[in-house]
């Protein structure tokens, strides 16, 4: 069990995480000094260090613990059952390209830095597991098995990173043309089956 000390201080991790990541997102990933994110942090470089080893560590940990929040979101959004699913793909680009563009695109210049390349892999694989426990929590809403939904979720993510990286509309919507077909499909196939009894 948390001791209360033990949650102020976590508390305060996460605060400084947060605004952390937020200046790197508004200013820069590489514009930006550990004096400034004490200063945005509204504490000394010395507080900072009592919380992360490093400004690496800082770094590292305060993308993978804001983009977590990010995918927390997006999650929240998902749709309840099949007919509304074209409501949620034809929004969650343009809803998450607003909300997150700029910690899209930090978190790809922190992940792709060969300094933190191989915590970007780290956090990637976690998605995947992530994003295949949503494709289970979504198979019985949709009556289509997450195996097929996994691939899916995949597609539409990437093309709402792509838009809020470049905000190009023709990428978008060829993504989303076959994403949407491919649902139809789906549906077409297990969904009957899930409302039948016999799906498997």
């Amino acid at each position: 069990m948390r001791t209360v000390n033990e949650e102020a201080r976590r508390a305060k991790e996460i605060e400084i995480m947060e605004a952390c990541f937020d200046c790197y997102a508004e200013n820069g990933f590489t514009s930006v000094g550990v004096k400034t994110i004490a200063k945005t942090c509204d504490c000394s470089v010395a507080t900072l260090y009592q919380y992360f080893d490093n400004l690496d560590d800082l770094i590292v940990k305060s993308t993978e613990y804001c983009m977590s929040k990010v995918e927390d979101d997006f999650m929240a959004k998902a749709p309840t059952d099949v007919d509304d699913l074209w409501r949620f793909i034809d929004e969650i680009p343009y809803w998450t390209a607003k909300k997150h563009g700029k910690k899209y695109r930090l978190m790809y210049q922190i992940y792709t830095h060969p300094k933190y390349r191989e915590y970007g892999q780290k956090f990637f694989k976690g998605v995947d597991e992530r994003y295949t426990e949503y494709a289970k929590s979504l198979e019985p809403k949709l009556g289509i098995p997450h195996e097929k939904l996994t691939p899916l979720i995949f597609i539409l993510i990437r093309a709402c990173v792509h838009y809020a990286l470049f905000e190009d509309e023709f990428y978008l919507k060829s993504q989303i043309a076959v994403l949407k077909e491919a649902l139809e499909l789906f549906i077409m196939k297990y969904n009957l089956k899930a409302r039948s009894g016999t799906f498997t």
